[in-house]
This record gives C-alpha cells, structure tokens and sequence, in this order.
C-alpha cells in the first residue's frame, strides 16, 4: 500500500519518521489556503486538511493520502502563517500572556477514495512576552512560514507557560490521530 505526504513540510516528515512512518512520496497539494470571509478556525482547519487530501489523491489514484492542516486560532480568529516580520510581530502581541488554541486536522484518503478525518485540539499559553523578547525571537527567523508566527519545538518553547493537549500537533501533525487514521485503513505503523 502506497502512502503519499500531501505536504513540504519536513517537520511532517520527521513527526512520521517518530511513529515508524516513511511515506513513499511527498506531493504537495499547492492550493488557495485563504479562510472564507466568516469562516471559523475548525471549520477551516478541517476544509483545508480535506481539501489538500483530495488535490493530492486526484494525482495518485489507488494510493493512500495524508494531509493536514494546523491553525493557529485567537478566539474566533485565525492567526496567519508569518512569511514577514511585521505579521510575526503582530502575531506575538496578540498571543502575550494569553491562551489560545492550536487546531491540527488530518485527513487520510484511502484506495477507495473514501476519507477519514480527526482533530486534535491544544490549548497553548504564552508568558507576557516583553518587547525584548519578541525582538530577539524575531532575529532568530524562527517563526518564517510559521502558523502563528513561532515554533514551539524551537526557541518559542521557553516562552509557552502551559501546553494541554497534543505537542506533535502544535507542531504540525498530531500523532495520536495520525496513527489511528493509518491503523484503521490497514496501514501498519511502527
């Protein structure tokens, strides 16, 4: 059975590589990733892991397809992937000191066509960041391409207070879902 990564991404990669996972090839699904204009954050997190799914498995039919899609949610908004400093900037003070949630959809294609999804749900508090702080974190250019402008499993981690929930998926990919999605279409792990 043949497992496609419908992502770049190499944290993705290295998740899988943690539960027994080398997917047999990497296509990245490349589509619009805008939210709707009223969208909320699991319903767009959960589009998007679909939607990649479905691009990638119209490529590689008779294969199983992995997608995900991880949102970096304030409230009722939807946190940007920092690809500039100002965004990472903004995204920082906005996450001082408070609470917020790291939605990771995953959607898995199966031979048939048919999908399954999963949602892991985290919840991430950041100390109050002094100005300091966010200037040295933004020298780092850790947070480039980054949901939400950090990375926890970088140097971000010294500044979350409390993580309740799924650490590989505020990274990107919760391996929990992932796995129990691979199990149930037949795909051994591990």
């Amino acid at each position: 059975m043949r497992l496609i990564l419908a992502s770049a991404s190499p944290r993705r990669l290295d998740l899988l590589a943690q539960i027994g996972v080398t997917p047999d090839g990497v296509d990245p699904a490349d589509i619009d990733e805008t939210p709707g204009k009223t969208e909320l954050p699991v319903p767009y997190a959960a589009r998007m892991a679909a939607q990649k799914g479905a691009a990638v498995a119209a490529r590689h039919p008779g294969a199983l397809v992995l997608s995900g899609d991880t949102v970096v949610a304030c409230g009722r908004r939807i946190l940007p992937k920092a690809e500039d400093e100002a965004t990472a900037r903004i995204c920082l003070t906005l996450l001082s000191g408070r609470r917020h949630r790291v939605l990771s959809a995953v959607t898995l294609i199966d031979a048939e066509g048919k999908a399954r999804h999963k949602l892991s749900t985290s919840t991430v508090t950041f100390k109050r960041l002094h100005p300091q702080e966010i200037d040295a974190y933004l020298a780092s250019g850790e947070w480039d391409g980054k949901a939400g402008g950090y990375a926890i499993q970088g140097r971000a981690a010294g500044l979350i207070r409390a993580l309740s929930g799924s650490p590989s998926g505020v990274i990107g990919l919760p391996l929990y879902e992932t796995r129990t999605l691979l199990l149930s279409a037949g795909y051994s792990c591990d």
